[in-house]
């Protein structure tokens, strides 16, 4: 663990600075049923993530006919999206999100966002993101999305910190992937659906309820 102070704050977004909850399980369960459409019959869905999911029977429906296959992938999407946008319109910012950004740059220390979400969903809830975050790449944005350390290399690159000195946040032990894979800090928060426990096997550097926590206790250790 570095003893001097942070370059940067790299969050993700649902879960971390905003309560949206998108029911995954349903979304693979929509994706199965148009699954069955193009494939003759309906798939399992696993523990992949959703889009990597969805990739995968794009993939599985390519062999077959590479139109039906291009076909999925676009209704897929609109599934996807259509899913993200209805949770995003009943979705709120955590109290502490603001006033952790305005901290932050007070201190000189630079912050942004990366997150699997698409920026329209995401500026339903943070209209103004890219006015507060001095990064901000959604998916559509994002040269390879978590757990692919692209995706937070892309958002270091925008504020110019070196990864090393630099921590990732995340409500998901994905996140914690991610920031580890890039050669950063890592700090999982317990404010999503993942408790302390849930993290214990990936080993982040931090772990505290939420993000306002998270801060209070990298001030009093002078990385802040």
């Amino acid at each position: 663990m570095i003893l001097s102070k942070l370059d940067a704050v790299i969050f993700d977004f649902d879960g971390t600075l905003a309560e949206l909850t998108i029911d995954f399980d349903f979304m693979k369960t929509k994706i199965a049923a148009l699954g069955e459409v193009f494939l003759g019959e309906r798939p399992e869905p696993d523990g992949t993530p959703a889009l990597e999911w969805l990739e995968h029977l794009v993939q599985q429906t390519m062999v077959l006919d590479r139109d039906e296959g291009l076909e999925f992938r676009s209704r897929g999407r609109l599934v996807i999206t259509a899913m993200e946008m209805d949770a995003a319109r009943e979705g709120r910012l955590f109290d502490f999100t603001r006033p952790t950004f305005e901290m932050l740059r007070e201190r000189d220390v630079a912050a942004g966002v990366i997150t699997r979400n698409i920026s329209a969903a995401v500026r339903v809830v943070f209209p103004d993101i890219d006015d507060v975050a001095q990064a901000f790449v959604p998916r559509e944005s994002a040269r390879g999305v978590k757990p692919d350390p692209e995706h937070l290399f892309q958002a270091l690159e925008c504020v110019g910190a070196d990864p090393a000195k630099s921590l990732m946040v995340g409500d998901h032990p994905m996140d914690i992937e991610t920031g580890r894979a890039a050669g950063a800090l890592t700090a999982a928060v317990t404010s999503g659906r993942v408790d302390a426990a849930g993290f214990a096997a990936c080993k982040p550097d931090f772990v505290a309820e939420d993000v306002g926590a998270l801060m209070d206790r990298l001030r009093e250790s002078g990385l802040i």
